[in-house]
């Protein structure tokens, strides 16, 4: 049974099937619910597409995924473009996805609220994390193309209103490059350190109207957490008056059109100039109204009270008794001062002086004389005390024994020797008399035949050959 059929291998029969179903379906547009959505670390992503019946492998590799139009979302119904083929490893099919695109309106909007959502429940959209604007900012950065109508609509309503230094930081608003370019360019005035360029006091996001479609970088999250985590306060001016993006929901002010949104920027300049006018006009009315008031309350004032000589006679009467108080205290302080320096003088005399010098001297000589003898005391007392204790030091030395005819012995290694059995036959000793050291040496020999123990003397050696034997 089957003899005839062709044999296959596991990898040829996979190799014919790969070809029969990548050529049948090259091109083909599959609408499902992302589902199971993975970013690996290569760069590819791997999802699955369904629906109610069945399940379909779906992977973007690397270099598409950097194209695409949105970014997938677990949940989104998308139709995805791409080609049908296999995977021998696991013995399955998948779509190649080479673009992708949400399927329709309807699902656009459904996954926007979703997102909207999900952030608004992380606090980015709450009233109380939004800054208040400045009322004159100094430097004003814009977020949008250079090449479109909308910079100049803003140039022209600042140059209208109040002239101000813009720094434009020019984006792409619409297409695969615009999230990523607002978000960097918001990161990037905020990263303004003032040395190169001024950092900006106020950012403006702004772009003309257009479909949904068109604003969806608007509705990036990563633009949306790049304004959130802005420090400079942001104005969001996207679309038209009915256009509604997630920037709106967490910039500091919306502004309906990026002309409103240089409108809210500024102030206008003749405005404060004529409010200026007016405020120094009331000041100076007010000054002078205040100045007038203060001048008739003082004339009333005037006309209350007394006459300055009715004032000043009670206090000038106070004034002459304490100065004729005054001078007769000084005149009795003076007398009485001059009876003490004359007292003093009287004291201070040559002969009283010269007889408490004598008596001072003879009190000076006698204790001079009891310190002399009381010095001598104690220096006699203490060299007594010296002697005793040097005759003692002589009398525990060594060196006393020294004088009475005996030698300290000691080894090469500087130790003392103080038995016959510690010396080492041929050790070199050191022996130190009352005047001085001798080297000798050990032979190791001594009475009975005992090394190192005195005995009978031997024979003496001829001279010159050895050193000779303490023992």
């Amino acid at each position: 049974m089957g003899g005839n059929l062709p044999e296959f291998s596991v990898s040829e029969l996979s190799a014919a099937l790969k070809r029969v179903v990548e050529d049948r379906f090259a091109v083909v547009r599959v609408r499902g619910e992302i589902s199971g959505l993975k970013f690996h670390s290569s760069g590819h992503v791997y999802f699955d597409l369904k629906d109610d019946k069945a399940v379909l492998n779906a992977v973007v590799w690397r270099g598409t995924a950097a194209r695409l139009k949105m970014k997938p979302e677990n949940g989104a119904e998308v139709i995805c473009t791409g080609k049908l083929s296999t995977y021998a490893g696991t013995s399955r099919y998948q779509i190649i996805v080479e673009q992708m695109e949400l399927a329709g309106l309807g699902a656009l909007m459904a996954m926007l609220e979703e997102r909207r959502k999900r952030l608004a429940a992380e606090g980015l959209f709450d009233a109380a994390r939004k800054r208040a604007l400045p009322f004159l900012p100094e430097v004003i950065g814009v977020i949008t193309s250079p090449t479109g109508a909308v910079i100049r609509d803003i140039m022209h309503r600042l140059s209208d209103r109040f002239p101000r230094r813009v720094l434009l930081w020019p984006v792409a608003v619409q297409g695969e490059r615009a999230a990523g370019e607002v978000a960097a360019a918001i990161a990037g005035f905020n990263a303004f350190d003032g040395t190169r360029l001024p950092r900006p006091d106020l950012l403006i996001v702004a772009r003309g109207g257009g479909s949904v479609e068109d604003l969806m970088a608007f509705n990036d999250e990563a633009v949306v957490r790049a304004a959130a985590a802005s420090a400079i306060p942001l104005i969001s001016a996207v679309g038209h008056e009915t256009d509604t993006t997630l920037i709106d929901h967490v910039a500091d002010w919306r502004a309906p059109t990026p002309t409103a949104a240089a409108e809210r920027a500024v102030p206008v300049r003749a405005d404060l100039l004529e409010q200026i006018v007016g405020f120094e006009g009331r000041l100076l009315r007010c000054f002078s109204r205040g100045m007038e008031d203060r001048r008739r309350h003082l004339v009333q004032l005037a006309r209350v009270l007394p006459r300055a000589e009715t004032l000043f006679a009670a206090p000038r009467q106070r004034l002459d008794l304490a100065s004729d108080r005054l001078q007769h205290s000084l005149s009795r302080n003076l007398q009485l001062h001059r009876g003490r320096f004359a007292h003093a003088a009287a004291l201070l005399r040559g002969r009283l002086l010269k007889d408490r010098m004598a008596v001072c001297g003879e009190r000076l000589a006698g204790l001079s004389e009891r310190a002399a003898r009381a010095q001598g005391g104690r220096l006699a007392t203490a060299r007594r005390h010296l002697d005793s204790l040097a005759r003692l030091l002589d009398g525990l030395s060594y060196r006393g024994i020294l004088e009475r005819g005996f030698a300290l012995v000691r080894g090469a290694d500087g130790a003392v020797r103080r038995r016959a059995a510690a010396v080492q036959p041929g050790e070199a000793l050191t022996l130190a008399f009352a005047d001085g050291t001798v080297k000798a040496g050990a032979d190791g020999e001594g009475a009975g035949g005992a090394p190192g123990r005195s005995g009978a003397p031997r024979p003496k050696k001829k001279q010159g050959t050895d050193q000779g034997s303490l023992f």
